[in-house]
């Protein structure tokens, strides 16, 4: 039976509203979140995701239930308020089991949808990738997420899928698939799964082919990179913009970037070194996301510098900073020198801030928005990144004033003086240019001459 235009929107428009549920843990791994803010930010996510928050609650629990992750009374609890409310959607701030999920949706009744935070983050990311390779991270990730949950999703699957998984499916959601349907369609998406890591593949290998000849000048000097990284919407794009002027779209918004920006910028003494804007991190990242951005998230582990931009004005940016260095970890840029950027400091409690000062070694307080600190940033960020390791002593000829310049462009000159022969010229370079060097070395003899 098809509904009629104002039945399809009065749907519509209850599917929209959504009641979120959550669950606070005794012992549980996310000690520094409370589950009052866990939902905080799931209420976020779900704005960002176009939906209408109409009620949330939270039980508390030693551990999740394994059949309806909540306890059976507060699924009966649940399906009284969103009655009440009539939400059309229920959100769990966690990642339900497939089990979990099916139960639950029994429980409530099959007009309601049920999802997971996994589930959210994943259609925020479909909504906002635009990069063909962004597009086939999210596609890949959605369909690893969906693949262990085809059996028993019936008609809330066709209404949850949506995008690149429907798409691949082949009409995955009609209600009660047999078993050969289930079947055909996870050879499918397994098909689909296997051309999307290809592609994947081969785009990883383009975009490492442009880092390194970002990395190289013509010349062969080598070019060092800074990544920028951190918690979603702590400004990550705005530092960028105040670091190089690149006019990247900034947008008060979870994931307004998820493709990276690449810009170069310069220290205040002259030296040449990009930046990278990376996508935004967030408390319990899809490990699916990970794993399909990893190529992308390679900029952060491949940097010489991570700045890691945290919000100062959030009431708990300790929690942020714990977020985002695991998935450091997950990537191996936990090794790469990082430098902690407070960010909005125009808008922070200076109770947080020095509260922040006095746990982190290497930090500087800024705002993007109004310029305070940048200058301090760019001092720090000149200091750290690394510098021309080969210490050279040359006498070049006078009508070699290319490679005069080029120590002056790309090295870092301890002294200069001119002599009857030409110009003799000490400093620290890169091994390329090194090399190019060598035949006007000074001997030994010559120098203590």
């Amino acid at each position: 039976m098809q509904l009629e235009p104002s039945s399809y929107h009065a749907e519509a428009e209850r599917a929209g509203r959504t009641f979120l549920v959550g669950l606070a843990e005794k012992g549980a791994r996310d000690v520094l979140w409370s589950v009052e803010d866990s939902l905080a930010e799931l209420e976020r996510l779900a704005d960002t995701a176009g939906l209408t928050v109409v009620g949330q609650t939270h039980q508390n629990l030693e551990s999740p239930h394994p059949a309806t992750y909540i306890g059976s009374g507060k699924v009966g609890e649940v399906k009284e308020a969103i009655t009440a409310l009539d939400a059309g959607t229920v959100i769990f701030d966690d990642e339900l089991s497939p089990a979990q999920q099916r139960n639950l949706e029994k429980g409530f009744g099959e007009n309601v949808k049920v999802l997971d935070r996994t589930a959210l983050i994943l259609d925020i990311f479909a909504q906002h990738a635009s990069s063909r390779e962004g597009k086939a991270q999210v596609s890949l990730a959605q369909m690893e997420y969906m693949l262990p949950r085809l059996r028993g999703w019936g008609e809330s699957m066709s209404r949850q899928a949506g995008g690149a998984g429907g798409s691949a499916s082949g009409g995955v959601g009609t209600r009660g698939p047999g078993e050969t349907k289930i079947e055909t369609d996870r050879r499918r998406i397994r098909t689909k799964m296997a051309k999307l890591r290809r592609e994947i593949k081969e785009m990883k290998t383009s975009r490492d082919t442009k880092r390194s000849r970002r990395r190289s000048m013509a010349s062969g000097a080598s070019v060092p990179s800074v990544a920028i990284a951190g918690y979603t919407n702590a400004g990550k794009s705005s530092m960028l913009n105040r670091l190089t002027g690149a006019g990247v779209l900034v947008e008060n918004a979870l994931f307004a970037t998820l493709d990276p920006t690449v810009r170069r910028a310069q220290t205040p003494d002259g030296r040449d070194y990009t930046l990278v804007d990376t996508v935004g991190f967030v408390r319990h990242l899809p490990h699916q996301l990970v794993e399909a951005f990893r190529s992308t998230l390679e900029e952060v582990a491949e940097a010489d510098l991570i700045l890691h931009v945290v919000d100062g004005s959030d009431a708990d940016p300790e929690a942020q900073l714990a977020a985002v260095r695991a998935v450091f970890a997950d990537v191996d840029a936990h090794k790469v020198p990082e430098l902690v950027v407070v960010n909005k400091a125009d808008l922070a409690d200076p109770v947080v801030i020095s509260r922040l000062r006095l746990q982190e070694k290497h930090l500087v307080v800024v705002s993007a928005r109004t310029g305070e600190g940048m200058d301090e940033l760019e001092t720090i960020v000149a200091r750290e990144l690394p510098r021309p390791e080969v210490a050279v002593d040359v006498l070049l000829p006078y009508d070699r004033g290319d490679l005069v310049s080029r120590v002056h462009d790309e090295g870092d000159q301890v002294g200069q003086e001119h002599v009857a022969e030409g110009t003799r010229v000490r400093a620290r370079v890169n091994a390329a240019l090194a090399a190019e060097l060598a035949p006007y070395a000074v001997s030994a003899a010559a120098a203590t001459a």
